[in-house]
């Protein structure tokens, strides 16, 4: 495969269009559809998601209001009522689907279980009863702490059935960790499990949860419901602690779904600022069931005959979205796993797609990077004919990974949805229409109907094309977050005042930089934190660290800033190098050199440590805080309980 010059990753020339037989059967066909349909919408947003909400969801009672707007809060479809768990379920079991597969689970020890609508919605209803025979009412927070099996998602539809917000805690987190979001949210109930399997071991889950709970450290907690999962041996305290199967076999298969206002919480989701308590981001019901069912939809240009992948963990806001809510509100068929790719098995995700026939595969760059590592005889050793689209998901994709995903995973046949958004948007927001748009590798393209978009400067002014900025988003929409729970100046402070208002509009504050090319198309350089200043030019570290992945010894890289008197900050960059290569001062200047090539003298790196890996969180995000202490010879920051591998940081500290 060609090396990508500057011209690649700074201004990437190549362009995909779709296949003209994916367009021909696509819901939306041509860029000219899709401009017809964003110029009616940004014409009259309110119209716009009024008309698809009426088309796509069943509501009990029709709003009064489509929006409420008073910078920086919103309320969507005000008076409207509805249920995210009818919408999933019920509406579902008058039609065909009834029997349709609904959701299809694989264990990582190779155990699988799958569940249709009448299925699922009779486990949920189950579930929705036993919570409230446990105390929980409408408005309850109810915490669940999860391996990715099932009764994960049966958990979280059965509290939106009754009303009782959702915090659901990735169960890769410390009991510290957990503590800390049982506490703020007050939740009344915690449902885990023994424990789950993960890269051939099992994780405890209900351990945690005790040290989360010990010396009443958390005393909003009345009751822990256990799932049954790796039938380790844990302690179960008498009369607070229930085995989920013992609840369950009692339990009346009815329960229907409580009528609750659109603007009514439906679940709390921790996310990690670079420093204080996490942030409790809150979605509300109407406007998020709205924006999940649409964007699935569109986005992955979603068929009744699809069987449809989302790699997250539930823990995650992709989960949430692209898991449970989206897919199940289309009637579609959500795959769930609950491993990851492991010595033992590297090429389980492979395994998994010509298994079930994945039509739908949407995963992260950092596993693509990973898989481009393992090499293409791992995928190439399976089936993969049945996937018709591929999607990333979480950061920016540098081009060469996804050119290896275009050719290698897709075979050059399957569109790519690159997409743009986060824990707050609720849905993706800047993103190809997989039958209408010419991609380009690296960028996340245009933005979704009903999105408005732009690139700023910090005093709110547009930047000219293939600027760097500042991405804001210039009018409500229905999925955004409402607030910070319990701490409305923050929501106020974090996404609403580092831009200031012109002419009293308000624009929400992304904290990602990114610039738009003469095409309009948008490219995200990463957190604003992650954008480098040096002798007061602008540099993404994506694309430093694209220009490194681009040279054949480099298998992954991460590029910090650190302090420099003379040109501010200078590139500090991370690598771990491909398996036939070994660290040398000799292949440093070599890669100092080769970045020189691709973007220019300025970007050149004033150090590189060589590692054998990097610090990640369990979804897989590099966290860059590390490198950034690391870099500059600070004590670490933050907490560190997110962390995939902690010994990590310890052999980077030992230098190269």
């Amino acid at each position: 495969m060609s090396q990508p010059t500057i011209e690649s990753i700074l201004q990437e020339k190549r362009l995909f269009n779709p296949p003209a037989e994916f367009s021909q059967g696509a819901r939306i066909k041509s860029l000219e559809d899709y401009e017809a349909i964003y110029q009616k919408a940004a014409a009259d947003p309110e119209g716009f998601w009024a008309e698809l909400a009426e088309q796509e969801l069943d509501w009990f009672q029709k709003w009064d209001q489509v929006l409420d707007w008073q910078p920086p809060f919103a309320k969507w479809f005000v008076g409207g009522k509805i249920n995210i768990s009818h919408n999933c379920l019920d509406r579902h079991l008058t039609t065909w689907r009834r029997n349709k597969a609904a959701l299809i689970w694989e264990g990582e020890p190779g155990d699988s279980r799958t569940l249709t609508y009448a299925q699922l919605h009779r486990e949920v209803c189950q579930m929705a009863n036993v919570i409230k025979d446990l105390g929980v009412t409408k408005g309850d927070r109810v915490a669940i702490y999860m391996p990715m099996i099932p009764e994960a998602a049966i958990a979280m539809l059965a509290c939106a059935r009754i009303g009782a917000p959702h915090t659901v805690v990735f169960g890769g987190f410390s009991s510290e960790a957990l503590k800390d979001r049982l506490v703020d949210a007050q939740a009344k109930l915690v449902i885990t499990a023994d424990g789950g399997f993960r890269k051939d071991k099992v994780v405890p889950l209900k351990p945690a949860v005790d040290a989360a709970l010990a010396d009443n450290a958390a005393p909003s907690v009345e009751n822990v419901l256990v799932v049954q999962r790796s039938k380790e041996n844990v302690a179960m305290t008498p009369g607070r602690d229930h085995w989920w199967h013992d609840l369950q076999a009692g339990a009346s298969y009815d329960c229907p779904a409580e009528p609750m206002d659109s603007e009514d919480m439906l679940f709390i989701l921790y996310t990690s600022g670079t420093t204080g308590k996490p942030k409790g981001v809150v979605h509300t019901t109407g406007g998020y069931n709205l924006y999940t069912h649409v964007t699935t939809q569109w986005g992955f240009d979603l068929k009744d005959t699809d069987v449809f992948w989302c790699t997250a963990d539930v823990g995650w806001i992709t989960g949430h979205s692209y898991i449970v809510y989206g897919p199940l509100s289309n009637g579609a068929t959500s795959v769930m796993y609950e491993g990851v790719p492991r010595p033992s098995n590297p090429g389980c995700f492979w395994d998994v797609i010509e298994k079930y026939g994945v039509n739908i595969f949407y995963t992260a760059p950092t596993a693509i990077r990973a898989f481009l590592k393992a090499g293409e005889h791992v995928p190439n050793a399976r089936d993969l004919s049945s996937l018709r689209l591929l999607g990333t998901v979480g950061e920016p994709i540098n081009p060469e990974a996804w050119m290896w995903y275009h050719l290698v995973i897709g075979g050059g046949r399957c569109p790519i949805i690159d997409t743009w958004w986060q824990t707050e948007t609720g849905g993706f927001m800047i993103t190809p229409l997989p039958g209408a748009t010419p991609t380009k590798p690296g960028s996340a393209t245009r933005p979704f109907p009903g999105i408005l978009a732009d690139v700023v400067d910090l005093e709110g002014n547009p930047v000219a094309d293939n600027e760097g900025g500042y991405l804001v988003i210039k009018h409500p929409w229905p999925s955004m977050m409402r607030t910070v729970y319990g701490d409305d100046d923050r929501f106020r402070r974090t996404y609403w005042e580092h831009i200031p208002p012109q002419d009293g509009k308000y624009v929400y504050f992304a904290g990602d930089g990114a610039r738009r090319d003469e095409d309009g198309y948008f490219w995200v350089m990463g957190r604003v934190d992650d954008v480098i200043s040096v002798s007061g030019h602008r540099l993404g570290t994506m694309e430093i660290e694209s220009a490194l992945v681009s040279h054949p010894a480099v298998a992954e890289a991460a590029v910090v800033g650190r302090k420099d008197e003379l040109k501010g900050e200078e590139v500090f960059a991370f690598v771990t190098l491909e398996g036939t290569f070994s660290p040398s001062d000799q292949l440093k200047a070599e890669l100092k050199q080769h970045v020189v090539q691709e973007i220019g003298a300025i970007a050149r790196p004033g150090e590189i440590r060589f590692a054998d890996g990097l610090p990640k969180t369990r979804s897989g995000k590099i966290i860059r805080r590390f490198l950034r202490n690391l870099a500059s010879g600070e004590a670490l920051s933050g907490d560190a309980s997110t962390m995939e591998d902690q010994s990590v940081l310890e052999k980077l500290r030992e230098g190269d």
